[in-house]
């Protein structure tokens, strides 16, 4: 449960656009959000827990491409958010009332643009001692439901606490919400954007 708290838990873009969903949507639509987050990191936890050293090594050799192209999809994404009415996502929210796949989804997609969470989660592994070789099957699958109900804990705490100050905000308010977030997500994707960049041209011997 340690290792789905604390792979959730850094305030990065999935947790921002969880915030986000949840004032602009409601407590559901944050939480579902979450639950897709939850889902990518399980599959790179089981990725790691596998020893899928193919996959390891082609992060480690594109981790510069990688880290360009996660940062240019979180540039698109804020600007969206930048420029989208709350008005009318509010409106859509409820013409889908009770359908949160695409909450799911996104947040799926979200988290799965970021490989780079699995440098996170193998000294999370080798710090919490999991899996080890002497571990029972059943012990292995108890273990990643325990970092997905870790992972949901918190994301059902955050959006708790964040639903909870929503009544606060008129649309007004959460259009510029969703404009300084929006901002704050352009800015760290362009520090990553420029450090990714720097550190490929630096590979190719260019600079």
């Amino acid at each position: 449960m340690s290792i789905g708290v604390i792979l959730s838990a850094p305030m990065g873009p999935i947790g921002i656009l969880c915030v986000q969903r949840t004032l602009n949507n409601g407590r559901h639509s944050g939480f579902f959000t979450g639950v897709g987050a939850a889902a990518s990191d399980l599959f790179y936890c089981l990725l790691v827990g596998l020893g899928i050293s193919l996959v390891i090594d082609f992060i480690e050799d594109h981790v510069n491409i990688l880290q360009i192209v996660g940062s240019v999809i979180l540039i698109v994404y804020a600007l969206y958010m930048i420029f989208h009415n709350p008005v009318s996502q509010i409106k859509e929210n409820i013409d889908q009332r009770g359908d949160h796949w695409r909450d799911m989804v996104t947040g799926f997609l979200f988290t799965l643009s970021n490989p780079l969470i699995m440098f996170l989660i193998i000294p999370l592994f080798a710090r919490f001692s999991f899996p080890l070789p002497e571990y029972k099957f059943y012990h292995i699958i108890l273990g990643y439901a325990a970092i997905v109900l870790g992972a949901l804990v918190w994301w059902a705490v955050i959006t708790f606490f964040v639903d909870k100050v929503r009544s606060h905000f008129n649309i007004r308010s959460m259009w510029l919400i969703n404009r300084i977030i929006g901002i704050i997500i352009i800015l760290l994707s362009c520090y990553g954007l420029v450090t990714g960049v720097y550190a490929y041209l630096q590979q190719l011997q260019v600079i």
